[in-house]
């Protein structure tokens, strides 16, 4: 295939779902409706939470869902398919329903982060992409948010696009990245796509370009005067980098009147370096040079640095947070929760098995957050039937469905339901809020989670609840298709 090829990315779905699809329209359940949830089973790195992202892709994907000739012909050519499903393909456009949580909004395991409910075909080849969109920004948004946390208010850029696998790994990871929190990205194209400001300093070329580390940084503080941050590892930190650099401000800054300035740490104990940096940019009077740091951080080295003393200002995360290194799958799934019968009413479904973590919850259904009206921070999560209404003016009992002896009783309480209408009978609904408006957001509402669902070790488990209709509901299926 040619590099400046245009993909249809309706043909990007596991060839299953067009298998799958071919016999609903064979067998006559191909306009069945059909409600399908997203949702994930355990959050990355034993975290507390996560952090929802993707959406604006998935959007613009189901306005475009379509098949060309030349898919028709390349599915005609394998031989599988009839030819009135083909000619079905010809018109073929996405009329259903979506919901879905806004992005930036924590999320919790086994609750729906998006909702389908469409015709059966339509239901099913949407799949794979709503996955691979809304896993892949997630668990970037997820690890960016820890490292932010980490940092302590610190900035932290997002430098990991030569690591990436990929480039829409590198383009959308620093896009969900800065959902996550990161202030800006080392990826030229990802500012001019969506403006998270891309900016950068120096490579170690540059300096062994010139015949003399001084030479590099003065040019480089001459060619960028209002933005000069300076790499000062290439041969020796402490006896060359930083007093050339000095020496570099004192002979092109100064002069200019201009204080603000700022060096990098790429290699070595970056705490005793930033230290003895810091030291010495101080008693040149360059106290508000600032300290920058990279070199293969996460949140952990990012969190041991600091507690070390280190006197960074300015983190830049590459490979371990565009690729989520330590855990680097989000585990999304995508599965039938209910079906409609001919005359409109919605049949439950339920996918069981040994293993209790694949146990889904059936129904169409809503997802509320509560908060308490005292504190403005979430209580818990209450999953209940889409016919349900919460009560938010008294008192509520809650358990945990992993532990159904756990309860707990909330009051003065106010309850927000989560997941918002995206497309309603095919036609977009939803408008997508500019990016710095989802990452403020984001924080907004992971400010709103208690230090102890945060804490990046053993952190509380969060409370998400089933309605008692719910529970009598996905209690009666097991029994049902499960047996005694």
């Amino acid at each position: 295939m040619s590099c400046d090829k245009k993909i249809n990315l309706t043909m990007l779905c596991d060839f299953y779902e067009l298998t799958m699809s071919n016999g609903y329209f064979e067998q006559g359940y191909g306009d069945r409706i059909c409600y399908f949830d997203v949702f994930f089973r355990q959050c990355p790195d034993g975290g507390g939470f996560a952090i929802a992202a993707g959406l604006e892709q998935v959007v613009d994907y189901i306005k475009n869902l379509h098949f060309d000739a030349e898919d028709i012909a390349y599915l005609r050519g394998r031989n599988l398919f009839s030819d009135r499903f083909l000619r079905y393909l010809e018109n073929f456009r996405f009329t259903g329903d979506i919901w879905a949580v806004p992005e930036g909004t924590p999320i919790f395991p086994k609750e729906p982060i998006m909702t389908v409910r469409a015709p059966a075909i339509e239901a099913q080849l949407i799949e794979t992409f709503i996955l691979l969109s809304i896993n892949h920004q997630s668990l970037i948004a997820t690890k960016a948010n820890r490292v932010v946390r980490a940092a302590a208010g610190r900035t932290v850029l997002e430098f990991g696009s030569r690591r990436a696998q990929g480039a829409d790994a590198a383009i959308l990871g620093a896009r969900a990245a800065y959902i996550g929190g990161c202030n800006g990205t080392a990826c030229t194209i990802s500012d001019q796509m969506f403006g998270v400001y891309a900016g950068g300093t120096m490579a170690h070329a540059w300096v062994q370009m010139f015949d003399t580390e001084l030479d590099a940084f003065k040019t480089y503080c001459q060619m960028y005067p209002n933005n000069a941050t300076l790499l000062v590892d290439t041969y020796n930190t402490l006896k060359s980098g930083v007093p050339n650099a000095i020496k570099a401000f004192n002979e092109v800054l100064k002069p200019l009147g201009i204080t603000k300035c700022g060096i990098r740490l790429d290699s070595g104990d970056i705490a005793y370096l930033s230290r003895k940096a810091r030291k010495m940019l101080d008693d040149a009077g360059w106290t508000e040079c600032q300290i920058s740091a990279s070199n293969s951080l996460d949140e952990y080295i990012i969190q041991d640095l600091l507690r070390q003393g280190a006197e960074i200002d300015m983190f830049g995360v590459g490979e371990r947070l565009i690729t989520a290194k330590s855990e680097p799958v989000f585990g999304g799934v995508y599965k039938l929760t209910a079906v409609e019968a001919e005359d409109g009413t919605i049949i439950p479904k339920i996918k069981i098995s040994e293993n209790t973590g694949k146990i889904t919850n059936p129904h169409f259904k809503k997802l509320y957050r509560f908060y308490g009206n005292d504190t403005g921070k979430a209580i818990a999560d209450y999953l209940c039937v889409y016919d349900e209404t919460v009560d938010d003016s008294g008192e509520m009992e809650i358990f945990d469905p992993e532990a159904t002896w756990k309860t707990k009783t909330v009051y003065d309480f106010s309850a927000k339901e989560l997941m918002v209408p995206i497309f309603r009978n095919g036609e977009l609904v939803y408008q997508c809020p500019d990016l710095a408006q989802v990452r403020a957001y984001c924080k907004e509402q992971v400010d709103t989670l208690w230090d102890e669902v945060k804490r990046f070790d053993n952190p509380h488990t969060y409370y998400v609840d089933l309605s008692q209709k719910l529970w009598d509901i996905k209690y009666s299926l097991l029994k049902e298709k499960g047996g005694k």
